[in-house]
């Protein structure tokens, strides 16, 4: 049985590969790295099917090490030990590489137990996730590693791999294919920025087409498939950024029925990523202080739907996404941050005040000796009147309290408060 298409194509070139310039291109950090041969520990992340797997490839083929590929996702213990336990053989005389995928998935005794041969240079270690790693993977394995950012590939981008994998479906089954550039295109469109899914796409329109010897793809061929397999859908195009205003939108407005209908648009799609991160920005900016416990119950939401994937994870997003639309809403922590980005960026930045600075000793030339700091646990109601914010700012207000009753609730807490310390 033939393998599957996209790796068929798969480049063995840095220079075949779609997208990345910004890693790739000549002059670029990685590229540099790669050329030279001298490789580093490496951590790679970005969304799926963008060459996170076809680069660490290309990098093992060109620094001449033994190269093992585990996915964390089914790999053991055990098979990280068979890969220790090959250091001393002859196979490994030249050095191991290790390509984890998935390394979210290791837990940190398996990434432990990694650590001294990563660090001594036994193994070198390249790694790709799908998460930001510094949420997901071991500090003393960050430390040791570079991490570079893989990002989803403009539809331009992905063509030229479409064609070349026409090339190949007609050398190896002896057929002509006639594909043209905007069916092409609509393909890689359709993608998503995924190169695999692209490429599956494309050896779908030929497989249904298969048994003659010329074949067209055109327009409307390519709209069989993709209506088919409900892929319609441009994560660079305008219908992306419709589709996730609506539905950022249609929770903030708390509408529960429009934003469940625009959650499903994202899923049949397949964007996964797009909905969980526009919930994730609602939760934190148009719910916020009104109902501050929304945020570690979305995220757990979010964390759940990432674990288990598509479909199943249609029903914790379902939940999460209800819950943020019918949640009271308040903006004020969004203003408060923005106004005091705003005094930042245009230059209001004042020396720290002497009793909140770090430090215990004066220089000669200090006017007021002493730090003279007030700890607010010490006096009544653990609050005390001190200056916090520089002086050229010390009037500045950017929090201000929202009209909703969990954040009244402490407004009135904290006037109580300040009228007793004032008296």
């Amino acid at each position: 049985m033939p393998s599957p298409l996209a790796d068929r194509v798969r480049p063995k070139r840095i220079d075949e590969v779609c997208g990345q310039k910004h890693l790739l291109g000549e002059g670029k950090v990685l590229r540099k790295i790669i050329d030279s041969g001298n490789i580093p520990n490496l951590i790679f992340y970005g969304p799926s099917g963008v060459g996170k797997t076809t680069v660490a490839n290309i990098i093992a083929a060109k620094c001449g090490k033994k190269l093992y590929h585990l996915n964390a996702t089914t790999a053991t213990t055990a098979d990280i030990k068979a890969i220790i336990d090959s250091l001393d053989t002859i196979e490994a005389v030249g050095g191991v590489m290790l390509y984890l995928d998935e390394i979210q998935y290791f837990n940190k005794k398996q990434q432990q137990i990694l650590l001294q041969y990563i660090e001594n240079g036994d193994i070198t270690l390249i790694a790709s996730t799908t998460e930001n790693p510094y949420f997901y993977v071991y500090n003393a394995i960050l430390s040791r590693s570079s991490v570079f950012e893989f990002k989803t590939v403009a539809p331009e981008e992905v063509v030229p791999a479409i064609m070349r994998a026409k090339a190949i479906l007609e050398e190896e089954n002896d057929v002509k294919i006639e594909l043209g550039q905007e069916v092409a295109l609509k393909i890689a469109r359709a993608g998503a920025g995924d190169v695999r899914r692209c490429l599956n796409i494309l050896d779908l329109c030929y497989i249904t087409h298969s048994g003659k010897k010329e074949i067209v793809l055109d327009d409307a061929a390519a709209e069989e498939i993709l209506k088919n397999n409900a892929v319609r859908y441009d994560r660079e195009g305008d219908e992306h950024y419709d589709i996730i205003s609506a539905y950022q939108k249609s929770m903030r407005g708390s509408d529960p029925d429009a934003a469940i209908y625009y959650l499903g648009r994202l899923l049949a799609a397949g964007d996964l990523q797009s909905a969980c991160r526009r919930l994730l920005v609602c939760a934190n900016e148009d719910v916020g202080l009104a109902y501050p416990q929304i945020i570690p119950i979305v995220k757990a939401a979010v964390d759940t739907a990432l674990q288990v994937g598509l479909p199943e994870a249609r029903i914790p997003l379902a939940n999460a996404v209800i819950l943020t639309a019918i949640s009271p809403k308040s903006v004020t922590g969004h203003d408060a941050i923005a106004a005091a980005m705003a005094d930042i960026e245009s230059g209001l930045i004042g020396d720290i005040p002497r009793h909140l600075q770090n430090k215990h000793f004066d220089g000669e030339d200090a006017a007021v000796k002493g730090q003279h700091y007030l700890y607010p646990h010490i006096f009544p109601n653990h609050y005390v009147d001190q200056q916090y914010l520089p002086d050229r700012l010390k009037e500045r207000k950017y929090y201000n309290y929202g009209d909703n009753a969990f954040e009244q609730k402490f407004c009135d807490y904290w006037k109580k408060i300040k009228e007793k310390n004032n008296n």
